[in-house]
C-alpha cells in the first residue's frame, strides 16, 4: 500500500504557477515572541500548530551563508509557519532508542507523510527546513509531493563551494517551480548518548523504569554522554531565531519537518511553556500543525483532527483565496 501511494506519487508530479501569496489576520490567542534576542537560555520556550500551504518563490529565500542583511521584511505581511514530526521510523517500529543515528522509514511512516501533506495540500509554502537527518527528509519530501501546487522540493548543498556549485540551477523557470529544503543539525533529534541503539524495554529492566523515565522525560537530565532536552533546546531554538524568523518577518511561508524534542523545543518557545509544561508535552508522527506569523508575533491555530479536505484548518480569508486560486489552475 504505502509503497504503491509513493509510487504514484512520484509519478503524478506536475508544474503549476502561481502569485506570491499572504496571509491575512485570523482571530485567535496571539502569543508574542522576542525577534531580536538571541536564544538566552531553553527556559524560555513555547507551542506549535501545522498545516498544509505552498506557494511561488518570487522573491529570492536566504540560504545559509547568505546576510540576513539580505532579507527586506515586507510590510503588515502574514506568513505560514507548518511543523512536522516525521513518520514512523524503523528504529520506531523496533522500540529503540534512536536520537541522532540516521535511520529512515518504516512503509506506515511514508504513510504517514503522505497523510501530514494532504492535510497541507491547501496552504503556501516557500521554504522547508528539515534535520540532516533522513526521516525528517523524507517526511518533507513526501508531505510536499501531496502538494497542490505540485513545485519541486530539492535539497540546498551549501556544505561546500564544490557542492553549492555543482548544485545550481540554471533555469528561472525552474527555479520558480522548485521549493529549496535546507537542512540542518540543530534541528536533529536530541542525541541520546549511550543509549542510541539500546531495547526501551531492556533498558528499563537494566536500570529501572524511574531511571529511564527520568532521562527521556526529564528537562535537565541526559542520558548517559546524551543531550537533555534543555540542551537540545539550546540549539533548535537559536536556529529558529537566526535563521527561521527572518524568512517569517519576510512574508515566506515555512515547514519545519523535524522530530519530537527539536519540535517540543520550538514550541516550548513559541507557546512560553514551562519547563514542567514541556515534558508532558506529545506529538504525534505525521500529524501536521499551524501557526500565522504577524508584525513578530505567532498566533497558534492548531493541529488537524479531521479530514484532509478545507474543514481541517480554520481558514483565514486569504488561506480560503489561496485554495480557490489552486482550485482555478487545476479545472
Amino acid at each position: 500500500m504505502a509503497a504503491s501511494t509513493s509510487q504514484h506519487a512520484l509519478s503524478s508530479i506536475k508544474f503549476w504557477s502561481t502569485s506570491n501569496f499572504s496571509l491575512e489576520k485570523p482571530t485567535c490567542h496571539v502569543h508574542s515572541v522576542s525577534v531580536g534576542r538571541r536564544c538566552p537560555s531553553a527556559r524560555s520556550l513555547g507551542l506549535v500548530c501545522a498545516s498544509n500551504s505552498q506557494s511561488s518563490v518570487v522573491e529570492p529565500v536566504q540560504l545559509p551563508g547568505s546576510p540576513k542583511s539580505s532579507i527586506t521584511p515586507k510590510k503588515s505581511s502574514e506568513s505560514a509557519l507548518i511543523l512536522i514530526r516525521h513518520g514512523e521510523s524503523l528504529w520506531n517500529e523496533k522500540n529503540l532508542f534512536t536520537g541522532c543515528v540516521n535511520v529512515p522509514l518504516t512503509p506506515k511512516g511514508v504513510e504517514e507523510a503522505i497523510e501530514a501533506g494532504k492535510r497541507i495540500c491547501n496552504i503556501p509554502v516557500d521554504v522547508i527546513y528539515t534535520s540532516s537527518l533522513i526521516r525528517a527528509q523524507m517526511t518533507a519530501m513526501l508531505a510536499m509531493m501531496q502538494h497542490r501546487r505540485k513545485k519541486v522540493p530539492i535539497i540546498v548543498h551549501n556544505e561546500s563551494e564544490q557542492a553549492h556549485k555543482w548544485s545550481q540551477i540554471y533555469s528561472e523557470e525552474t527555479k520558480k517551480q522548485s521549493i529549496p529544503v535546507i537542512t540542518a543539525w540543530q534541528l536533529n533529534e536530541r542525541m541520546y548518548g549511550e543509549l542510541q541503539g539500546l531495547n526501551k524495554q531492556e533498558t528499563a529492566d537494566r536500570f529501572g523504569k524511574e531511571q529511564v523515565h527520568e532521562w527521556r522525560r526529564s528537562y535537565d537530565i541526559p542520558p548517559p554522554n546524551g543531550e537533555s532536552l534543555e540542551m537540545c533546546a539550546e540549539r533548535a531554538v537559536a536556529y529558529f531565531k537566526d535563521q527561521i524568523i527572518p524568512q517569517l518577518a519576510a512574508g515566506k511561508h515555512v515547514m519545519i519537518a523535524a522530530h519530537g524534542n527539536s519540535l517540543r523545543s520550538i514550541i516550548m518557545h513559541l507557546d512560553k511553556l514551562t519547563s514542567q509544561e514541556v515534558i508532558s508535552l506529545e506529538l504525534s508522527t505525521g500529524i501536521p500543525m499551524l501557526y500565522i506569523f504577524k508584525e513578530g508575533k505567532f498566533i497558534r491555530r492548531g493541529s488537524p483532527a479531521g479530514p484532509s479536505e478545507a474543514g481541517v484548518y480554520a481558514y483565514t480569508k486569504n488561506l480560503a483565496q489561496y485554495r480557490q486560486k489552486l482550485d482555478g489552475m487545476i479545472q
